[in-house]
């Protein structure tokens, strides 16, 4: 039994008519040219479907139940529109002006990404430094009334599109590594460059980019939080964007095993249809049962978010887990399939490319196991576990 209130699955129900009529319908022009149209955004926002979660001062709902936004991924997945990327702005980029911004600044950025009117990205990633923040270049210093950011930024999501960029860069790279700060890159700022949209693998509708700083002077009206703080903001929104990945993979991992079942029912094979086949039978019960345990697993991690009490371990658990079990999925989609499922015609073969960037995003599996293996030798082992 899944755990949504009546209002929430109203909520559901409005949002699946909306993608319906707005998002789905062009997925696959913004795939050909390799962005979504701004105007997506701005229909969303126009009926609260963006940033639901933020104080009713700055048009939010004042409703912070992480359900919410579970209801926007699984739907967004199982219609076929993840390239959209939405809760990228709504739900990852967004907590960090609210939980870090002061009043005024919340008042200036958060009223027009509610609405759609702006778009939202951070930038983390460089090509040295990935998971590895400590390995960071760009820098972000202080010169009497402001900041100067300098650098370069790689694999941005929204890099395009974005109109607020959230940017972490070094204080103190001499001394300490670890010492950053978040600044807020508005478009048009001097000295900011936006290089090529990149040519992905996959998720081709969703417009990736290089950033580029040159001597670009931030205002400390711009300055996110306490100046040399930012590598500890960045890991509080950790636990929060694996749950949000984890989400998204065991939805679309159910997607692909509905679309694989169907698809299993009509193909013959010898004059019969696949689905009578012993080991099509027993590939897809495993699966459906990995998919069923994360699905409950991933559910109750939702509630324990919401009581504030979802730790960076079981994050890093369910994050794992459900990417690998997403990536098993849909590898075993394509092969039942057969050469169908290497055409473009069928969603399964979009689905496969899309989903390969989920083990890597986040935090890769690798990153996943150091962080599970590391507190497996902890003194808080026991306790991680309940």
């Amino acid at each position: 039994m899944r755990h949504f209130t009546e209002e929430q699955q109203m909520f559901r129900s409005a949002y699946r008519k909306f993608l319906e009529a707005e998002i789905a319908p062009n997925i696959e022009k913004w795939r050909e040219q390799n962005i979504v149209d701004r105007e997506a955004f701005k229909k969303a926002g126009d009926q609260g479907f963006l940033m639901i979660w933020p104080d009713e001062q700055y048009g939010g709902t004042g409703d912070n139940d992480f359900r919410f936004e579970q209801i926007i991924i699984e739907e967004t997945v199982r219609q076929g529109c993840g390239e959209w990327f939405n809760s990228l702005h709504s739900r990852l980029v967004g907590p960090y002006i609210n939980n870090f911004g002061t009043d005024a600044q919340k008042q200036r950025f958060l009223p027009s990404c509610v609405s759609g009117e702006k778009i939202l990205a951070i930038a983390m990633t460089e090509p040295d430094a990935g998971s590895d923040l400590a390995g960071m270049r760009t820098t972000l210093i202080e010169q009497g009334d402001h900041f100067v950011l300098n650098g370069s930024k790689t694999y941005i999501s929204n890099g395009i599109n974005a109109d607020y960029i959230v940017v972490a860069g070094k204080s103190d790279a001499a001394n300490n590594p670890h010492a950053m700060t978040l600044c807020i890159v508005e478009r048009g700022m001097e000295g900011f460059e936006r290089g090529r949209k990149l040519n992905k693998m996959g998720l081709k509708a969703q417009d990736t980019a290089e950033l580029f700083f040159s001597q670009v002077k931030i205002p400390k009206q711009n300055i996110l939080g306490e100046p040399g703080q930012g590598f500890f903001y960045l890991m509080h929104g950790l636990a929060e964007e694996r749950l949000l990945a984890a989400v998204g993979s065991i939805a679309n991992a159910r997607r692909a095993f509905d679309l694989t079942r169907d698809f299993a029912m009509t193909r013959k094979v010898f004059g019969k249809p696949l689905a009578e086949k012993q080991n099509t039978r027993f590939k897809l019960a495993e699966m459906d049962t990995e998919i069923s345990i994360l699905e409950m697993f991933v559910d109750q991690l939702v509630l324990r978010h919401n009581a504030g009490d979802l730790s960076i371990n079981l994050a890093a658990k369910a994050k794992l887990q459900s990417t690998e079990v997403e990536w098993r999925m849909l590898d075993l989609g394509v092969q039942l399939h057969g050469g169908a499922g290497y055409m473009q015609d069928y969603p399964i073969c979009n689905m496969f490319t899309d989903a390969r960037a989920n083990r890597i995003f986040a935090g890769s599996s690798e990153i996943m196991k150091l962080i599970i293996g590391r507190d497996i030798f902890s003194d808080q082992y026991r306790s991680n576990l309940n």
